[in-house]
């Protein structure tokens, strides 16, 4: 005999059936929505990002399924600025909790990318002609050191770059310059012009007494062969100082 529809275990209730399957609702992750903004932003109107906005971003890369808001803003509070994060050493970098080696990696990726880029601008061109271009690379190349370097850019007859080269790295407040192996250098490259470049990781470009007279050493063993100092350019991080604007050359 057949069960009534009214027998107990056999009411139906309105709107379901016994094929009904409920499917759980899965909410996305808070920073799913947030980071198709942030893009959007971007494309839109990248200069109205804050600092930490455009490093969350470089961010997305390496942390692939975690909200990079915390970590953008720590690796700032840490370093200062997005230049002094990416020319943090890469050790800095993935000790900052929430980084690791893979964030380090990817950041100092990009500041070698940023390099070679200002780095391109001035490569075969007529450097006094281009001096503003000159001073954002070396700015990009060295303001944010931590350590003294002693760069040299090597030029032709036509004032063209043919050579940059890093010639010593010293400590935080003193870099060693050899006026004889600078000149040699020039003319193993055949250069007949060079501009000098060092950086002062305190920030203050002001030439130091050691800087001054070591730059008229220099000026004066380059004289003796016929090759020209055009400049001697101190970069830091709160500008840059040349030695010929300054009357020191």
């Amino acid at each position: 005999m057949a069960k009534s529809k009214n027998e107990p275990g056999n009411i139906e209730l309105p709107g379901f059936s016994d094929t009904l399957q409920l499917t759980p609702k899965i909410d996305k992750p808070h920073y799913a929505g947030h980071r198709d903004r942030l893009k959007q932003r971007f494309r839109d109107t990248p200069d109205a990002l804050a600092d930490y906005e455009l490093l969350e971003i470089l961010l997305f890369r390496a942390i692939r399924r975690a909200d990079t808001k915390p970590l953008a803003k720590a690796l700032l509070m840490r370093f200062g600025s997005i230049a002094e994060v990416l020319a943090a050493p890469e050790k800095l970098i993935a000790e900052v909790p929430g980084a690791g080696p893979t964030v380090a990696h990817e950041l100092k990726l990009v500041e070698a990318a940023a390099k070679r880029s200002a780095r391109s601008t001035v490569m075969e061109r007529e450097v006094l002609g281009s001096w503003n271009k000159v001073i954002e690379y070396c700015t990009a190349a060295m303001a944010y050191e931590t350590r003294e370097q002693f760069r040299i850019l090597f030029l032709d007859k036509k004032n063209k770059l043919i050579a940059d080269e890093v010639q010593q790295t010293g400590t935080v407040d003193h870099t060693p310059v050899y006026p004889r192996e600078v000149v040699k250098r020039a003319l193993e490259l055949s250069a007949t012009a060079i501009i000098l470049v060092h950086n002062h990781p305190s920030g203050d470009p002001t030439p130091s007494r050691a800087d001054i007279d070591m730059t008229k050493q220099l000026v004066n063993a380059a004289k003796a062969l016929n090759i020209a100092v055009h400049d001697h350019v101190i970069v830091g991080k709160h500008g840059h100082a040349s030695f010929r604007g300054l009357g020191l050359i």
